[in-house]
């Protein structure tokens, strides 16, 4: 049977005299996509969130005129469709009596780790592909996450952005630019919004930049006596994440504080389970969870692809 683990897959542990058993044992990450999503939980199949928009400004009303009334529609309609994460392995009764080792042991952790590696990379694609036009939101305004072309809702068809019009590598100027760029947001009828970047989010690569542009007490990179105006002004007050899952060195990111922004729904956690085969007395394991995530607003979330 394929995926089962007998006596012919561990011959070494079958015999005394081994010193270790290695490649089983590594640390591992911190959770790091909640630092990306805000999480929520889910009681069905899927959820449906809805974009309804506000008023416009409001007019002149001449003496004697009547007032103009206004109206509200629905917008988009992002689904979140829960999907089930699951992996198992089946281990002989024979493998499982003869290992000396206590290796199986042990298994339940490494599948403990698989589980919570698969949760990082799904919820990491979402930043991943967030400029590949491929890959959008289902029911969502039919953009990828990161566009310069997002419709602001049902009653405006002009268009905003959330990312960097020029992509930029990271620096001190690139994330003002793009700060500025989130305090200019505006809601579905073009009204001016607060919104605030709340934390940076880069890959490995860039995470000595980061820790120097955010931590400098002056401007960074520059023999000018000038304050470091992001750390002065309480920019970015969650600071920075590094995020191991992003597959671009060069791309990063700044979460805001933006509503039914960046969403984790979760509908299951994960449980294990463990059961024994009457007929052949093999021993069976497995873990499952059920999960979702992807955006609603994009304001929640804005980027640059980085050079």
């Amino acid at each position: 049977m394929s995926g089962v683990i007998t006596t012919g897959n561990l011959p070494r542990l079958l015999q005394e005299g081994v010193r270790a058993v290695f490649d089983n044992t590594y640390k591992e990450h911190e959770e790091q996509y909640k630092m990306a999503f805000d999480v929520v939980q889910s009681k069905k199949a899927f959820e449906l969130d809805v974009q309804f928009d506000g008023f416009g400004l409001a007019p002149v009303k001449n003496e004697g005129a009547g007032i103009q009334y206004d109206s509200q529609s629905q917008g988009y309609v992002p689904k979140y469709q829960n999907l089930t994460y699951a992996k198992g392995f089946i281990v002989t009764r024979e493998a499982l009596e003869d290992e000396l080792y206590d290796v199986f042991s042990k298994k339940a952790k490494a599948l403990a780790f698989s589980m919570r590696q698969t949760k990082e990379n799904v919820a990491a694609n979402v930043l991943n592909r967030g400029f590949n036009s491929s890959y959008t939101m289902v029911g969502g305004d039919g953009v990828e996450l990161f566009s310069t072309a997002h419709i602001r809702g049902p009653n405006d068809a002009t268009t905003y952005s959330n990312e960097l019009a020029v992509a930029s590598a990271l620096s001190e100027t690139a994330i003002e630019q793009l700060l500025i760029q989130i305090n200019e947001a505006t809601d579905a009828r073009g009204l001016r919004i607060q919104l605030m970047g709340k934390r940076l989010i880069v890959p490995p690569a860039l995470c000595f930049e980061a820790e120097r542009i955010l931590a400098s007490v002056l401007q960074n990179d520059t023999a000018n006596n000038a304050v470091n105006a992001l750390k002065s002004k309480g920019m970015l007050p969650d600071g920075y994440a590094v995020n191991n899952y992003l597959t671009s060195s060069t791309a990063w990111f700044i979460k805001t504080d933006c509503p039914q922004g960046m969403i984790f729904q979760e509908r299951q956690a994960v449980r294990f389970e463990q059961d024994n085969d009457f007929g052949t007395s093999d021993s069976r394991f497995k873990a499952d969870e059920r999960y979702a995530c992807g955006w609603s607003n994009p304001r929640g979330m804005y980027a640059s692809a980085g050079v």
